[in-house]
């Protein structure tokens, strides 16, 4: 009886642990497919400025000094994090010509709120631009998800960052 309590009670431990962290995708599978070739590995160093610019944006105090990136033409991808209701969401951004061309959810580790790693809401990120002026803002409204409210508002602030990100990376390729 003993040991079965104990297992009961390591299987429990297990499938909860695990349940903590789902990989859809793996980062470099995420990069390898968002290109047809080579990407470069590049790194943007974020300064006191663009930290601001994000938390204006978002609300976010984006951690870290640097958000690395894979360049590819005007083609690049980025792999973002922000917190859904407790734990980090990493999210894979591809943009080009600032717009957004693919995200994907790469490790969700919420207990509630996986539906945004499903294409029907992913979809909805195809084609979205950051419009400038006092307030930025997407040019579409994201629809929710019932009971993912705190995840789709941190893959939409994420979704923001990645467009701000590269306004700033296709400003500089051009001066």
């Amino acid at each position: 009886m003993k040991l079965s309590t104990t297992l009961i009670f390591l299987f429990s431990v297990f499938t909860s642990a695990s349940a903590l962290e789902h990989i859809y995708l793996e980062p470099d599978l995420f990069i390898e497919n968002s290109f047809e070739g080579t990407p470069e590995i590049k790194a943007l160093w974020l300064n006191e400025t663009i930290k601001e610019d994000i938390k204006k944006l978002t609300g976010i105090n984006y951690p870290g000094f640097r958000i690395r990136y894979w360049e590819l033409g005007q083609r690049r991808a980025w792999i973002l994090e922000a917190i859904g209701k407790v734990k980090l969401i990493t999210t894979g951004f591809v943009t080009e010509n600032l717009a957004i061309e693919d995200m994907r959810v790469l490790i969700y580790r919420e207990t509630h709120g996986h539906e945004v790693q499903y294409p029907f809401f992913r979809n909805q990120f195809k084609g979205l631009k950051l419009i400038s002026g006092k307030r930025p803002k997407l040019n579409k409204s994201i629809d929710g998800i019932s009971g993912a409210t705190l995840s789709v508002n941190a893959l939409t602030k994420l979704a923001k960052i990645s467009l701000y990100l590269e306004d700033l990376v296709s400003k500089e390729a051009t001066q």
